[in-house]
């Protein structure tokens, strides 16, 4: 009987065999204690202090590096400023002594203006033809590659070499710019356009478009990589013009890149030197003279270094100022799109 009764079956109960036997109902026998709660001690966490060193030591070289080789020749120029020094001369305090001189230079002055015009003139046309570019670049077309290469290719001459070359082509007697412009009777005889204090700035600022507008357009071309297909078909979809389209979805996609951009080159052009310096030196009766040539000049031809210094200064504080109006807008203009 008692091997019959573990087959007994109650009403609605089918046995289960093996590993899908019914769970048994009764409760596990528990020890004195096993069935107390246990207590959760808190993990100590690892201290951190390890990880932050190690960090500050692996950037220690690159910090030094970049300190010496920026933080210090501002402050150097900054103390400079201040004092009346020379190359064979020592130097001595002089206090604000040229802040007024230079407040009350008119060839500072002139020269700070023509920069200013000369930074943003070229700024403002290089990008219109790197927006130009850019949208051409960006289209499926054969041989889109190679293009984009060959566009490069003025960006990546040397600054000097294009210099030599736009001097070349512009050659008052014989350059090639005079030859076709005589051929095409369009002048009546050759023009000195690096000569010419009406012409020379502007022949300066063609050769600075001609070799930065390719930075423009690879930059603006990067942004347009970030617009969504979606856009453009859903206004083709809508019958949106290509002019449309461009204005109000793409221009407002990759505004703010394009503020970058544009701030990148107006802080590059504000410190232009070698063009200027190779096509001119300055002249002709410093109708191309920059900030950069002037304090040259002040520096090692007047071999003043304090006067020199606080004209640098000066591009300094001027490049600080426009970075700041720059950074100021884009802040308003992210605040107004949050927003």
């Amino acid at each position: 009987m008692g091997h019959l009764a573990f087959f007994h079956r109650t009403p609605g109960h089918t046995p289960l065999r093996g590993k899908h036997r019914a769970p048994s109902l009764e409760q596990p026998r528990l020890t004195p204690g096993e069935g107390a709660p246990r207590r959760l001690v808190p993990r100590r966490e690892s201290s951190s202090a390890g990880p932050r060193l190690v960090g500050i030591v692996l950037l220690a070289p690159a910090l030094a590096a970049v300190l010496a080789v920026s933080l210090y020749p501002v402050l150097r120029t900054l103390w400079l400023s201040l004092h009346d020094a020379g190359f064979s001369t020592g130097s001595h305090f002089t206090g604000t002594a040229n802040v007024s001189r230079l407040l009350g230079d008119d060839l500072f002055w002139n020269a700070w203006w023509r920069t200013v015009a000369f930074a943003f003139g070229t700024t403002l046309v290089e990008t219109a033809l790197g927006i130009g570019f850019a949208l051409v670049l960006h289209q499926s077309f054969r041989g889109r590659g190679w293009a984009r290469a060959a566009v490069l290719i003025p960006w990546a001459i040397p600054t000097v070499v294009t210099s030599r070359m736009f001097g070349w082509i512009f050659d008052g007697q014989s350059g090639v710019a005079n030859y076709l412009l005589t051929r095409l009777h369009l002048t009546d005889g050759y023009i000195n356009f690096l000569g010419d204090p009406h012409t020379a700035l502007p022949t300066i600022g063609l050769a600075d478009i001609w070799k930065t507008t390719p930075f423009m357009a690879l930059l603006v071309l990067a942004a347009l990589q970030t617009v969504p297909r979606e856009l453009g078909e859903s206004a083709k979809i809508d019958g949106a013009s290509p002019w449309c389209t461009f204005r109000c979805v793409t221009l407002p996609v990759i505004a703010p890149a394009l503020l970058i951009a544009a701030l990148i080159r107006v802080l590059d052009a504000f410190r232009v030197f070698d063009l200027p310096y190779v096509l001119t030196g300055g002249g002709p009766a410093d109708s191309t003279e920059t900030l950069s040539t002037f304090g040259y000049k002040t520096l090692f031809s007047g071999l003043e270094l304090g006067y020199g210094s606080m004209i640098a200064t000066a591009a300094f504080v001027t490049e600080v100022l426009i970075a700041a109006g720059f950074a100021y807008y884009l802040s308003r203009r992210y605040r107004a799109l949050e927003g």
